[in-house]
C-alpha cells in the first residue's frame, strides 16, 4: 500500500500499482471534497471512472451520487451447481449458451412481457422510480452490455460453477441522472466549493438530513434491490437450462459492487462509497472475476481497515474500449479465447469491430489478487469455460 497527502486535504492510500494519471487527478480532487472523512482508498484494480475512479473507496459525511456511479447496485452473482464440469463438453456448452441468448435479452433488449416480482408493488413514492417503473418491469432479468456477462467456469476442484456480471439496467442510470443533476443544482445554489468540478465528471453531493439526499438513498436502496432481484432472475433461468435444482446448489454469493451505504469506521458513521469495489469484512465471502479470458476468483474478506473493509471488483481496465478495438486485432484476441467457448466480437455504433472486452485490454488479474493480499484470502479459483457478453 501507498499513501500520500494532497496540500489541503487527507491522505490517499492506494492499493494500485500502475495508478493512471486521470484516476491519480480524481483521487486527488476527492481528497480535497469537502465531505471526505479520514482517506481515499484505492483498489488495485483502479482506473479512471466519471466523478470518481472505478475501484474507488471513499467515507463521507454527505451523499455523492456520482461516487455510487451509474449502474447502481451493479454486482456480482456465482452459484457452484456441484456437477463435475468434465461432464460438459463443448457442444453442450454451446447449446446453454444458445438457450441462455433465447430466453435472457442481453445489450439493448427488454423483455416483451412484464416480469413479476414483489418488489414492484413496494416501490416507493418518489417522482423518478414512479416513472421509470413501468419500463422497468421488462428490463428486469435481462444482461445490459459492456461488461456485463453469464459465464461458466470450472473451479479448482473440478465443479462447474455459474458466474453472472449485471445491475440496475436503465433503471438505475436514469435515478443516477437525476440526482446527480439535482446536486449540481444544489451545490451551484449554494456556492460549495465543488462547483468547479460539477459537469458530467462531477463530485456535487447531496447534504446530509436534508429531503433530497433522504430522497436519494430511499431510490438507491430500491435499485440496488432491483439489480439484486435481476441477477437471481437471470441465474434461476441458467440453473433451469443446465437442469438442476437450487436445494441441490451450493449457497450462491450476491453482492453489489456499485453503492452507498452507513457504516462505522475509524469511530464514526460515515456513508462508504464503494464505486467499482466490493466489501470485505472478515470472513464475509466475495467474487473478484477478471477478464473473459482469465480466471476468476472466489475470496473471503480479511476486514482491513485501511481499505474501509474492501478490496476490488475485479481486474480493472489497463486500456479504453476505443483504444482496444484500435489498438489489438482480432486475430491475437482470438487466440486469448482459444479454449473457451464464446460468440463472435461485436460491433461498435459505426459497424466496426469492438474489441473493448478482450482479455488485453484488462489488467492481469493475478497481479491484481497479489496486490490486495493484505484485503482478501482465496477460497477457490475459477478457470472460465464458455461466456456470453453484454
Amino acid at each position: 500500500m501507498k499513501t500520500w497527502k494532497p496540500d489541503n486535504g487527507i491522505p490517499i492510500k492506494s492499493w494500485c500499482n500502475d495508478l493512471e494519471t486521470g484516476a491519480a487527478e480524481q483521487a486527488h480532487n476527492l481528497a480535497i471534497h469537502p465531505s471526505m472523512f479520514h482517506h481515499v482508498a484505492l483498489m488495485p484494480d483502479c482506473h479512471q471512472g466519471y466523478g470518481m475512479p472505478i475501484g474507488g473507496v471513499i467515507a463521507c459525511r454527505d451523499v455523492i451520487p456520482n461516487a455510487v456511479g451509474v449502474d447502481i447496485g451493479c454486482g456480482m452473482l456465482a452459484i457452484n451447481t456441484r456437477l463435475l464440469a468434465s461432464v460438459f463438453d463443448e457442444g453442450i456448452l454451446k447449446s446453454f449458451m444458445g438457450e441462455i441468448r433465447n430466453s435472457i435479452p442481453v445489450g439493448f433488449a427488454h423483455h416483451e412481457d412484464i416480469q413479476e416480482w414483489e418488489g414492484f408493488n413496494e416501490c416507493p413514492d418518489i417522482y423518478i422510480l414512479k416513472k421509470e417503473l413501468h419500463k422497468a418491469t421488462r428490463q428486469l432479468g435481462t444482461l445490459g452490455g459492456g461488461n456485463h456477462f453469464i459465464e461458466f467456469q470450472v473451479s479448482e476442484q473440478g465443479e462447474l460453477w455459474v458466474m453472472l456480471h449485471s445491475g440496475s439496467r436503465n433503471f438505475g442510470y436514469k435515478i443516477a441522472k437525476h440526482y446527480n443533476e439535482l446536486a449540481q443544482e444544489l451545490c451551484t445554489k449554494y456556492h460549495s466549493v465543488v462547483c468547479p468540478f460539477k459537469g458530467e465528471d462531477g463530485l456535487a453531493f447531496l447534504p446530509h438530513g436534508t429531503e433530497e439526499a433522504r430522497e436519494y438513498i430511499t431510490a438507491m436502496n430500491f435499485a440496488l434491490a432491483f439489480a439484486s432481484e435481476n441477477r437471481w432472475s437471470m441465474m434461476r433461468e441458467v440453473i433451469k437450462i443446465i437442469g438442476v435444482e437450487y436445494c441441490d446448489c451450493e449457497p450462491a454469493i450476491n453482492i453489489h459492487h456499485n453503492y452507498a451505504t452507513l457504516e462505522n469506521h475509524f469511530g464514526q458513521n460515515v456513508w462508504i462509497h464503494r464505486k467499482g469495489a466490493t466489501s470485505a469484512r472478515d470472513g464475509q465471502l466475495g467474487i473478484i472475476p477478471g477478464s473473459m479470458g482469465t480466471s476468476s476468483y472466489i475470496v473471503r474478506g480479511l476486514g482491513n481497515q485501511e481499505s474501509f473493509q474492501s478490496c476490488s471488483h475485479g481486474a480493472g481496465r489497463c486500456m479504453g474500449r476505443m483504444a482496444a478495438s484500435r489498438n489489438l486485432t482480432k486475430e491475437e484476441c482470438d487466440k486469448a479465447m482459444e479454449g473457451i467457448v464464446f460468440g463472435r466480437w461485436g460491433k461498435d455504433r459505426k459497424g466496426n469491430i469492438d474489441l473493448g472486452e478482450a482479455p488485453q485490454a484488462y489488467k492481469d488479474i493475478d497481479v491484481v489478487m497479489e496486490s490486495q493480499s493484505d484485503l482478501v484470502e482465496i477460497v477457490t479459483k475459477l478457470k472460465p469455460l464458455a461466456v456470453i457478453k453484454g
